[in-house]
């Protein structure tokens, strides 16, 4: 079975390229959660994340919002000597600002998807190297998250989410992926 070029043989990495990755996302807790976890990722690896998200539900409420924007002080620094989750203090206080951010948007499962005119984007690449990191569609999101007050959302950053979150479904042609997303089977 042919999987896009990024996936390794590892099961984890396996179940989220085959159960997760490209398939269009409209919850909006799962979309904040995938909104910080990329963020998250920045100068890692996204397998480095996917090994720590169980962690991170745990320790940020189900990526509550709510909860979340309310985070003192107090509890970052306590976040900081959790060995299961990324210790960086800017990226937990980002969290916490995102969060604040995210609750302002009227419906921001809409105003996402509005990048992409509210339904997935399906692209037919054939290889890797048509595979774009940066689309004027993720750079204006980045704008407007910035906009909004959200942090950790630079472009890169923003197609990566477009992806995860099937906004843009960027599975290769090889990939087995592609044509049940392309048919719409998620």
């Amino acid at each position: 079975m042919n999987r896009c070029f990024w996936c390794s043989a590892d099961p984890l990495y396996v179940a989220y390229h085959d159960q997760e990755w490209g398939v269009p996302l409209h919850e909006p807790r799962a979309l904040f959660e995938l909104l910080l976890l990329e963020g998250f990722q920045a100068g890692l690896s996204w397998f480095t994340v996917l090994q720590k998200r169980a962690r991170y539900r745990q320790v940020l409420h189900g990526f509550d919002p709510q909860r979340l924007a309310a985070l003192d002080d107090a509890e970052i620094e306590a976040l900081l000597q959790d060995p299961g989750i990324i210790r960086n203090r800017r990226k937990l206080q980002t969290a916490r600002q995102n969060a604040r951010a995210w609750l302002s948007l009227e419906d921001p499962v809409a105003w996402l998807w509005s990048f992409v005119g509210g339904r997935p984007r399906i692209n037919h690449f054939r290889d890797r190297h048509e595979v774009p990191a940066v689309t004027a569609e993720a750079e204006a999101m980045s704008r407007a998250l910035r906009k909004a007050g959200f942090s950790f959302v630079g472009p890169t950053i923003c197609y990566a989410f477009m992806q995860a979150s099937g906004m843009v479904m960027d599975h290769t042609l090889d990939c087995f992926r592609h044509a049940e997303l392309a048919r719409g089977a998620g």
